[in-house]
């Protein structure tokens, strides 16, 4: 019987105790793995900053051996190419404080036997336009032996003419987008669609013309013959700036200030233009020295990093806001 009352579950595990060295084995382990890990971590940051200081060293060579061979090569007599690609407006490629120290560069050298002036742009600001001209018209009087011919890319509109008048000759492709000799100043008007949906416009001014221009805001008849009287005048401005430059070569017809604009051939035929040609031919031909040597003042490789990275955008805000209201060239 006693037999029959045995037991013969397995009795439990005991539990071994933790051994101390195993524990810290494991934890100088996760230590040592730890450290390896910010080792490596240190290591590929070394290697990263180390190839931008090397990139930046060889741009910062780059640009010492270009200036360099710039240097070395006006000694001999060459076209300068200063070129205007894009809008016309302050903070860009086409700005006058670009435009304009290029310009001088290329007067200033004595190996520099005339100038080309390549444009390809569709206007813009009529500031930056004037200054340009007023700039072209001086180097011109304190430079007579070194003529500036412009040379019109895809197109010489509005802003781009302000600048082209000046020149000496204007050269164009007979396929080339010319004149567009007006002023415009575009914006919106809400007020209707506010009326419908019941939403009151709350602005304060000091001054009752202030916010005219305000979207937002009704326009008064007086306020809009204010407006196109700031048009007019400098519509008139921009009309005597190419009767001034083109002179009798001119040929006016009742829409040639109209705001229209023509092919490169049509150009040629009414004189605001006066042939056709590129940047070599009119180097060779025209100014004949061949070879060429560029002035632009391109934009510097922080200039181009910052950008890429948004620290222009406020400024771009700014722009987009004021260009919807303000007299363009375009």
């Amino acid at each position: 019987m006693s037999d029959n009352n045995y037991d013969s579950r397995p009795e439990a595990a005991p539990i071994k105790p933790t051994n101390p060295q195993v524990w810290e084995r494991d934890i100088l382990e996760k230590l040592a793995f730890a450290t390896l890990q910010e080792q490596r971590a240190r290591r590929r940051w070394n290697i990263f900053f180390r190839f931008v200081a090397l990139a930046i060293v060889l741009v910062v060579l780059f640009q010492a051996f270009e200036l360099g061979n710039t240097d070395m090569e006006s000694s001999s007599a060459h076209t300068a190419l200063v070129e205007i690609d894009g809008t016309i407006e302050a903070g860009g490629s086409g700005a006058a404080d670009v435009v304009i120290p290029a310009l001088n560069r290329a007067y200033e050298d004595s190996g520099s036997v005339g100038i080309i002036l390549r444009i390809n742009s569709p206007g813009g600001s009529p500031v930056q336009a004037g200054i340009i001209n007023d700039e072209i018209a001086r180097l011109r009087k304190a430079y007579p032996k070194k003529p500036l011919h412009v040379v019109v890319d895809e197109m010489c509109a509005s802003g781009g003419y302000y600048i082209a008048a000046a020149a000496d000759k204007i050269f164009v492709n007979k396929a080339s987008i010319v004149g567009s000799i007006g002023v415009l100043m575009g914006g919106f008007g809400f007020t209707g669609l506010m009326d419908k949906i019941g939403v009151e416009r709350r602005v304060m001014t000091a001054g009752e013309n202030k916010a005219f221009m305000d979207p937002f805001s009704p326009q008064t008849e007086e306020q809009k013959n204010h407006a196109q009287s700031l048009l007019n005048e400098i519509h008139q401005q921009f009309i005597n700036v190419v009767r001034n430059g083109r002179g009798t070569r001119l040929k006016e017809t009742p829409d040639m200030f109209s705001g229209l604009f023509w092919s490169g051939s049509k150009a040629v035929e009414l004189g605001l233009a006066d042939g056709f040609g590129t940047v070599d031919s009119v180097a060779r031909d025209e100014l004949k020295a061949a070879d060429i040597i560029d002035y632009t003042q391109h934009e510097g490789l922080s200039e181009r990093v910052l950008k890429k990275f948004g620290a222009a955008a406020g400024e771009s805000a700014v722009k987009s806001l004021w260009n919807g209201s303000g007299p363009s060239f375009r």
